[in-house]
């Protein structure tokens, strides 16, 4: 067996173990990694089976919206879960690892599932994947989000206006300059002023 099958077999055991006994995946890989085949608990983990693993579980989401899009008459619930983790892994190849011909990674897949699986998989996974491999270049892995209207009366924002200038204190000169006090009547001079009545003589005795 090829060294990437054999990677593509480590990968699925890894993935598969995890759902059966709902253990968190990468936690599983990195425990699988150190043990590095020492145990009953299988063989090492290449460096490709594990990056099949890590892939998986950062595009799992995406990848099983297309798995269940493109699986004609099967949810994800139904499906066994050797075939289930052969299509993620497939998905995953397909989609993301630029450098495997999708040919290759169709006819892997089935085989996988040929030999670990039910006598129907195989003709399950090889239609879904060819499927998928068809309409490849009009699929959108994530679109992007409509960006959202533009606010029509938008609050104003108190930072960005100055606050208006208090009423300035008065000028006194100023207001004096513009506003003069009224004139004072005019004293009257000394020769306006009547002259005091004269006092009657008093006749001699």
């Amino acid at each position: 067996m090829a060294a990437r099958s054999k990677a593509r077999k480590r990968a699925l055991d890894v993935l598969f173990e995890a759902e059966v006994r709902e253990t968190p995946v990468l936690a599983l890989l990195a425990e699988r990694i150190t043990l590095g085949g020492t145990t009953k608990d299988g063989p090492p983990v290449p460096e490709y089976a594990a990056e099949l693993v890590r892939g998986v579980v950062t595009h799992q989401d995406r990848i099983d919206e297309l798995i269940a899009e493109y699986a004609e008459g099967w949810t994800m619930d139904r499906m066994p879960v050797v075939d289930k983790n052969v299509l993620r892994i497939a998905v995953f190849e397909l989609f993301w690892a630029d450098d495997v011909p999708d040919g290759v990674v169709i006819s892997e897949a089935v085989e996988l599932a040929g030999d670990l699986s039910t006598d129907a998989s195989s003709g399950f996974v090889n239609g879904l994947l060819a499927r998928l491999a068809d309409r490849k270049p009009a699929i959108v892995l994530y679109p992007e989000a409509p960006e959202p209207a533009p606010d029509p009366d938008p609050a104003p924002d108190p930072a960005a206006e100055p606050a208006p200038d208090p009423d300035p204190a008065p000028d006194p000169a100023a207001e004096a300059a513009l506003d003069p006090a009224p004139d004072h009547a005019a004293a009257p001079e000394l020769s306006e002023v009547a002259p005091a009545p004269e006092t009657a003589a008093t006749p001699s005795e």
